[in-house]
């Protein structure tokens, strides 16, 4: 990696182009594709070109050289669809790992060959994977928006199969490309994670979204920078860029916003222009280099490379265009609370409070409780929109009830508002007090939520497993002031466990300080017990130490908790919230 990350810093390194067409140019019949491995295959399997890594391994060569010829610093394995369900589709699914192994094997022995010719120019191996030909946020059913044809779940084991094979055949850096829909891409990251957790070793991920159109937005609806934000947790997180459906002109009003936001280098790979009227890419490797060229000189840069249409001539033109144009300059982005839907959230000293609207809280409202239980998600969706309508910045959703199936409804729920972009949109605070349900509703968010909450009710041990398990899926954490002997209900309590949960989560569970939020607990005041009189000032005051000790980390809290004794009597109630909040916000509550 030190050498990677050496030359990256010295210039802009580039990417190979399209691997499908030059593999077509030669001229590869069915019995290349069958081999010696797969000559009875009852489907045909010409077109799987991933398959060739395995049976044709000289024309997969081939490529990569020509590309190594042309300058390129980093080639890709030939396997975007090594995957279960690309591969089953020809009866292969059981060969992924295979396919990992080889295609980085195949690209390894050339990239070692040409840095040994020239160690001046090392070139390194990017283990391709592609997005499937599904996708986990949207139904392929108009009629059942609930519905998926592929959960989270396996979409991590497969990826995690071609990770192994892509670490044991020899890559240096994991790269997503072609990402449609950001669950999925979240799903590759799990999965890569978690292989290379089980080898023990860490490496660099680059991530390339695919935008669907001038407007700026992948598939599955996010814009850039909700995209940004939704994949930054990514350990070792080497690049983010773009690559296919666009031109390079048509990319470039896009990679300029991404580098103003973007914490890590940023990467193009564009097409060769647009399609014509025959589907044929006609911009010439001079034109297209000269896009590039602009985006380069501009400061824009770090990575370039070229997709669909473009051929080794492409990416020597690239090569000569941007050759000694020093790479973008990357600087760290503030530090904020950042959540995502399909647009994002970025919480400043200057954004005024958070609201967030629990009417999709099983406990909070008795009407929503009653349309889950009725399975009446058409309504529940109605008073979602209506809570975003009326000013929340993010839901809070739970479905903790003892006749409900709270992992089904809480899933069933989530995955239905995907398809409502007007919900959709907002950020989603996942709500439970049932880790179960916690775990399945980050499979179901392609942004990046919060999860509300953990404590250190059940001790160290649990606390760390969940919030690494938080991290890993991209999530901030609401954080309870709650530990073995109970409820912190004092000062020195709140402030306390606060503290102890900031050490461990900072120190041991990768937590970044702006992703963490404590809720120091607001108790009811006017009890007529002596002992709860200093509840109100208590957690006012827990707040202003806590963001002065922890000025990153946010502070929430039940405003309509500390009225609680005086419930009936709405003009009290209402009365006194004002009076909290005004002293809470005062104090740093967010």
């Amino acid at each position: 990696m030190d050498m990677l990350l050496d030359a990256l810093s010295k210039r802009i390194l580039f990417l190979d182009g399209a691997t499908g067409t030059e593999l077509q140019k030669q001229g590869l019949t069915e019995d290349h594709f069958r081999g010696t491995l797969f000559q009875n295959s009852a489907i045909p399997l010409k077109g799987n070109n991933d398959i060739l890594c395995l049976t044709c391994p000289d024309a997969v060569r081939k490529v990569h050289v020509s590309y190594l010829e042309a300058g390129s610093d980093i080639i890709e394995t030939n396997t975007f669809s090594a995957n279960i369900i690309s591969q089953s589709e020809y009866g292969l699914g059981d060969q992924v790992y295979n396919i990992a192994k080889a295609g980085a094997a195949i690209a390894r022995e050339c990239a070692d060959r040409y840095t040994a010719l020239n160690p001046a120019k090392p070139r390194f191996v990017a283990g391709s994977i592609g997005p499937t030909s599904r996708t986990a946020s949207m139904s392929p059913d108009v009629n059942n928006p609930a519905f998926r044809n592929v959960t989270f779940a396996e979409l991590a084991a497969t990826y995690k199969d071609a990770a192994l094979g892509l670490i044991d055949g020899g890559a240096d850096i994991f790269l997503l490309e072609t990402v449609f829909d950001t669950l999925n891409c979240k799903a590759g990251i799990y999965g890569i994670q978690e292989a290379l957790d089980e080898r023990g070793l860490r490496m660099p991920v680059m991530i390339s979204a695919t935008l669907s159109d001038a407007s700026g937005r992948l598939l599955a609806g996010q814009n850039v920078e909700a995209f940004m934000i939704s994949v930054a947790h990514t350990r070792d997180l080497l690049s983010v860029g773009f690559n296919c459906a666009l031109g390079a002109a048509e990319m470039a009003p896009h990679i300029e916003e991404l580098a103003a936001i973007c914490p890590v280098r940023v990467s193009a790979h564009p097409n060769a222009g647009l399609p014509d009227e025959l589907g044929r890419y006609t911009q010439t490797p001079e034109e297209m280099a000269a896009v590039l060229q602009s985006l380069a000189k501009r400061g824009l840069l770090n990575i370039a490379g070229g997709c669909c249409g473009t051929n080794p001539n492409h990416i020597r033109a690239i090569a000569q265009a941007l050759d000694g144009i020093a790479p973008r300059k990357v600087t760290p982005v503030a530090k904020h609370f950042r959540l995502a839907g399909l647009d994002p959230l970025v919480v400043t000293p200057e954004t005024n409070f958070i609201n967030i609207g629990e009417r999709t809280n099983v406990a909070g409202s008795k009407k929503f409780l009653n349309l889950i239980r009725e399975n009446n998600f058409t309504e529940a969706m109605r008073i979602a929109r209506q809570q975003i309508e009326n000013g929340a910045r993010i839901i809070d959703v739970n479905m903790d009830d003892s006749l409900l199936d709270s992992k089904s409804a809480m899933c069933k729920f989530l995955l239905t508002a995907a398809a409502e972009p007007e919900i959709a949109r907002t950020p989603v605070m996942i709500d439970s007090s049932r880790w179960e349900v916690i775990e399945a509703a980050l499979q179901c968010v392609q942004g990046k939520c919060v999860v509300n909450s953990i404590s250190l009710k059940e001790g160290e041990g649990p606390f760390l497993e969940k919030a690494r398990k938080i991290r890993r899926y991209g999530a901030a954490a609401l954080v309870m002031a709650f530990d073995e002997q109970g409820q912190a209900d004092t000062l020195e309590r709140r402030v306390a466990v606060c503290r102890r949960s900031y050490k461990l989560l900072t120190e041991q569970a990768g937590f970044p300080p702006e992703d963490i939020i404590f809720d120091p607990n607001v108790f009811a005041v006017a009890t007529g017990m002596k002992e709860h009189d200093n509840y109100a000032r208590d957690f006012i005051d827990a707040v202003g130490i806590l963001k002065k000790e922890m000025p990153l980390c946010g502070v929430s809290g039940g405003i309509s908790n500390v009225s609680f004794s005086f419930r009936g009597n709405n003009t009290i109630r209402e009365a006194l919230h004002c009076v909290f909040l005004y002293h809470a916000i005062r104090n740093g509550m967010d």
